[in-house]
């Protein structure tokens, strides 16, 4: 299952002047949360402990992580079985509203593609998907 693909934004009204990076960016952001919270699939963790590790030390962001291993393609195969049970409902349903809420509450930025892809950005994002996947947990438990 495919939950996204950096492609589906940059292929479309995507702003012009941005690099195609910037399409990766809050896809990047729920994957790191998710390698970071152990959800990571064995394709990453068995094959790739290197792009983890750096990941975690943060040398690499998640959008970066996502265009090295992942071709732009956020799919099932990237998460464990508890991560997929949890990205099936939440990412699909509310992720991308929350990501714009915390990152642009003042709409300074021109579009969603705008937001830096940084580890500022994602200290922002991610406490509040910890919150949702607490809330799911207890209520999947």
């Amino acid at each position: 299952m495919k939950y996204d693909d950096a492609s589906w934004h940059y292929g479309g009204d995507y702003p012009k002047e941005l690099p195609v990076q910037n399409a990766f960016t809050h896809i990047g952001i729920f994957l790191a949360w998710a390698i970071e919270s152990g959800l990571a699939g064995e394709l990453h963790t068995d094959e790739r402990p290197e792009e983890i590790d750096a990941l975690l030390e943060r040398k690499m962001t998640g959008a970066e992580f996502l265009e090295r291993n992942c071709d732009g393609k956020f799919t099932d195969e990237d998460l464990n079985e508890i991560g997929n049970k949890f990205a099936a409902k939440f990412y699909e349903d509310y992720y991308f509203d929350l990501y714009v809420d915390v990152t642009d509450p003042d709409d300074k930025f021109e579009s969603v593609y705008h937001v830096p892809n940084s580890w500022e950005t994602y200290e922002k994002v991610a406490p509040l998907i910890s919150k949702a996947f607490k809330k799911w947990k207890k209520k999947n438990s």
